[in-house]
């Protein structure tokens, strides 16, 4: 009797696993795999999963001090992209991430927008492009530059990000005209997924050890 068959559904402890274990580097062919010892599912059906994800509640954090954010140039297939991010300086959670084939301030003021939508109005530190106090101006909020402090936690974060993007790309290169990023946006969406849960479970490990007299060095 085989493990699966094609019309059975796919339990989400195993799709998330696949997601997991594809977030630690895994090749989709390498994930499949790896999970073959519970079900057997061929890596298209680990590449769908990757697509169809669409967790509700990426962005969970309820507690936002500030907004850091920064952006950068990615490669997406043949063509530049700006990545945007936002990041929660004392959880260091991502609040959220935008992308775009231009940086200007109208796209800032976009991005701005959406995390005021989602966390309300907060302090906004940056780098020293013009797009930033600019769109702050036009939305009424503050702007601050990034002090070393600051700038060193979205630097992290956004290379991090950046870092796995790269990745993507090189597995699965863009080949649409006129791409609308969508499939990448999809990606990066996911990836935050991941990264704010591990995030949300090593504070809550820390705090535990810290309750219960631990080391939390590490």
């Amino acid at each position: 009797m085989s493990l699966s068959s094609k019309r059975e559904r796919t339990s989400n402890e195993i799709v998330m696993y696949g997601l997991y274990l594809y977030f630690l580097g895994l090749s989709f062919r390498n994930v499949s795999r790896a999970i073959e010892p519970f079900v057997q599912r061929s890596h298209v059906a680990v590449w769908e999963w990757v697509q169809k994800f669409n967790p509700k509640q990426i962005y969970p954090c309820k507690r936002v001090s500030a907004f850091l954010i920064d952006e950068t140039m990615i490669q997406i297939g043949d063509t530049k992209a700006w990545l945007w991010v936002a990041v929660e300086p004392v959880h260091r959670v991502i609040l959220g991430v935008y992308i775009s084939r231009h940086r200007n301030m109208l796209v800032t003021e976009h991005f701005l927008y959406s995390l005021v939508e989602k966390y309300g109005r907060h302090m906004v530190y940056s780098d020293g492009g013009s797009w930033y106090p600019e769109a702050c101006t036009s939305l009424g909020l503050e702007h601050r530059l990034h002090l070393p402090y600051e700038k060193s936690i979205i630097e992290r974060a956004i290379e991090y990000v950046k870092d796995r993007t790269e990745q993507f790309d090189d597995c699965y290169p863009c080949r649409k005209f006129d791409c609308n990023l969508s499939h990448v946006y999809n990606w990066i969406q996911l990836f935050v997924f991941m990264h704010n849960g591990i995030r949300r479970s090593h504070l809550r490990f820390s705090l535990l050890l810290y309750l219960v007299g631990g080391d939390t060095s590490h």
